[in-house]
């Protein structure tokens, strides 16, 4: 019976200690962000390249944000600066480390190279 329950326990704590992703991540597709806006969701479009340290700053911040429960609907859209220009022209957004927020279909933030915490926080809290 010890057994068991200790088993049962070892099964569930991987569950228990995983952090809650609260918001979701989604590769961009045009599509993709015209449904989210139409639904009226909380939108953040990140545009980041793989090779750009401010984004890489920039990611451990929007995952911490997105596990938080007061951005349970956020969807955050991922634009790749380098292979998807045709969504950088479409977005009127220029360089890589541009975050966008949407309110459903109104744009109601954006920043270039911002990375601190607070600030990008406020950002996203435009969209709720």
């Amino acid at each position: 019976m010890i057994r068991r329950s200790l088993l049962a326990c070892l099964a569930i704590a991987p569950l228990t200690l995983a952090p809650a992703r609260a918001a979701d991540f989604l590769p961009y597709t045009p599509e993709a962000l015209a449904a989210a806006q139409k639904a009226g969701k909380p939108i953040l479009v990140e545009i980041s390249a793989p090779w750009c340290p401010i984004c890489k700053t920039q990611k451990p911040i929007l995952a911490k944000l997105g596990a938080d429960p007061r951005f349970k609907d956020l969807q955050v859209f991922d634009v790749d600066f380098d292979s998807q220009k045709p969504a950088l022209k479409a977005l009127n957004a220029r360089m890589q480390s541009t975050l966008i927020a949407f309110k459903g279909e109104k744009e109601v933030g954006r920043s270039i190279g911002e990375t601190q915490p607070e600030w990008i926080e406020g950002l996203v809290e435009k969209a709720l």
